[in-house]
């Protein structure tokens, strides 16, 4: 299975700011007792890189980088064994270094230019960012629709009060989002708490894909 088929088995994926790299040995282990084996470790700490080599030498683990911006920072992230990328906008250059890698990414778009642009390049799912500010499912909705081929990652905004609407859209593969494993808990090594959010993303999902296309 490819990373992008299990994040989209999992249906949301925990975005992590994480400052300190001997947090991710414990980050991983809440998230797998949670139920929700994946993270982005976004690239916005001088600890980022290590902490996506930490992870991904956990099998049970599928461990991307994020705000990935520049082909070198995908080079890092690919060396420190990270299966998928993720970046806040559509870059060709980051996208056809990912493609020279061979690892998944999932660039960001706000518009039908950027998801044509995508398609353009072969992708088949692409993030939107950043989802709520944009006009949360509505937008999903008239971005989705000359589309049909196109799965989204939105991520930006959303919380445990948004995710099932999202979770339910046909046209999403997962959700992205950074209340499960926030900085605070992090430094806070409240990794217990990460373990319950995760769970109840993971749960939030499960009841939402049940009624996956109908309304709330």
């Amino acid at each position: 299975m490819s990373a992008l088929d299990r994040i989209a088995a999992y249906g949301v994926v925990p975005v992590v700011v994480i400052d300190q790299c001997d947090a991710a040995p414990p980050l991983g282990d809440a998230l797998i007792a949670g139920g929700l084996p994946v993270a982005e470790i976004t690239l916005r700490t001088g600890g980022a890189i290590q902490a996506v080599e930490l992870l991904a030498h956990d099998p049970r683990l599928t461990v991307g980088a994020g705000t990935v911006l520049s082909p070198a920072d995908v080079d890092r992230a690919v060396e420190a064994g990270a299966q998928f990328i993720v970046s806040p906008g559509f870059d060709t250059q980051v996208v056809r270094h990912c493609h020279k890698h061979d690892v998944a990414v999932i660039p960001g778009v706000a518009t039908p230019s950027e998801a044509m642009a995508a398609i353009r390049e072969g992708l088949g799912t692409v993030k939107l960012f950043p989802a709520q500010p944009l006009g949360g499912v509505r937008w999903l909705n008239a971005l989705a629709a000359p589309f049909p081929g196109l799965r989204f990652v939105p991520t930006g905004g959303i919380g445990p009060a948004e995710l099932a609407e999202y979770a339910r859209h046909p046209a999403v593969a997962a959700v992205g989002g950074s209340w499960i494993a926030p900085r605070s808990l992090l430094r806070a090594s409240e990794f217990g708490e990460i373990t319950r959010l995760a769970a109840e993303a993971a749960a939030i999902v499960a009841v939402a894909r049940q009624t996956e296309g109908k309304p709330a």
